[in-house]
């Protein structure tokens, strides 16, 4: 039996400007993300992307505007943020309020989603979700204190306060470490595991599809080119684009994994 898609874009079209000055920044893109699975939207830097995520959010900036098509979260086209739909970004230490501690970012959650029961343990369950071993210990923390991974961990708890069922994430491992970039990647996988979460994960790094995506969508100048499973994606892309992303992403990684003509050199010299 099919199931309904948590999130469905149809025919989406965002512009910046006015006429007869106005660029267009999405065309036409359909895409759709069923509960518990993964799409990857990827594609090089202006392609759209965040864009997209900002439209599914109402949150376009000023002088963006959607001319043509129709959202829907979980069966609303009004979204409710935080509630039907949360979002993480990358740069995580931007995100929160320096002077404010992170019992405090959770108290001021709970209170703009008008959510009921104590703030502080709403907070220590949401914490330990992300995979934090002494949650309590965090909150009287400040976001300086923490790690840009452990930063990450906390946006996401915070996001799931309100129970959502599409997670936004958009380049959620961009500024992180090898290590933080694992563990928050294995996070947002046991979230939709657990929760049934449909997550709409925007990245340029073919990795972060590789690793989390059940499909993988193909942007370019604000276009949707291909859609489909993440196998048979890496497989054989469909579109030219697709397949000059794939083998840069070979080539980039074939390059690191090489040693370098000095290792080499050093390799050889010893007996």
């Amino acid at each position: 039996m099919a199931t309904n898609p948590v999130l469905a874009v149809e025919n989406l079209d965002i512009v910046a400007g006015r006429p007869p000055h106005e660029t267009p920044l999405v065309r036409g893109l359909g895409l759709s993300v069923a509960p518990g699975e993964v799409l990857a939207l990827i594609g090089e830097s202006g392609s759209g992307k965040s864009m997209t995520c900002l439209a599914v959010m109402d949150l376009l900036p000023p002088g963006v505007r959607q001319t043509a098509g129709r959202i829907r979260v979980g069966g609303r086209e009004t979204v409710r943020r935080g509630r039907d739909a949360a979002m993480v970004l990358q740069n995580p230490s931007s995100c929160f309020d320096p002077v404010m501690t992170v019992r405090g970012h959770f108290r001021e959650t709970v209170r703009g989603l008008g959510l009921g029961g104590a703030p502080d343990i709403r907070a220590v369950a949401a914490l330990a979700e992300v995979g934090f071993d002494a949650p309590g210990t965090l909150l009287p923390l400040y976001p300086f204190q923490l790690s840009g991974g452990m930063l990450q961990r906390v946006m996401l708890a915070l996001a799931m306060l309100g129970d959502p069922g599409l997670l936004l994430a958009d380049e959620p491992t961009t500024d992180l470490d090898m290590p933080a970039q694992a563990k928050a990647l294995d996070c947002i996988d046991a979230l939709r595991r657990s929760r049934g979460l449909a997550v709409l994960l925007v990245t340029h790094d073919l990795s972060v599809a590789a690793r989390l995506a059940d499909r993988v969508a193909v942007m370019r100048h604000g276009r949707l080119l291909e859609t489909g499973s993440a196998a048979a994606f890496f497989e054989a892309p469909q579109s030219d684009y697709g397949r000059t992303l794939l083998t840069a992403h070979y080539d980039l990684h074939d390059a690191l994994a090489a040693p370098s003509p000095r290792a080499a050199n050093d390799q050889g010299a010893r007996p």
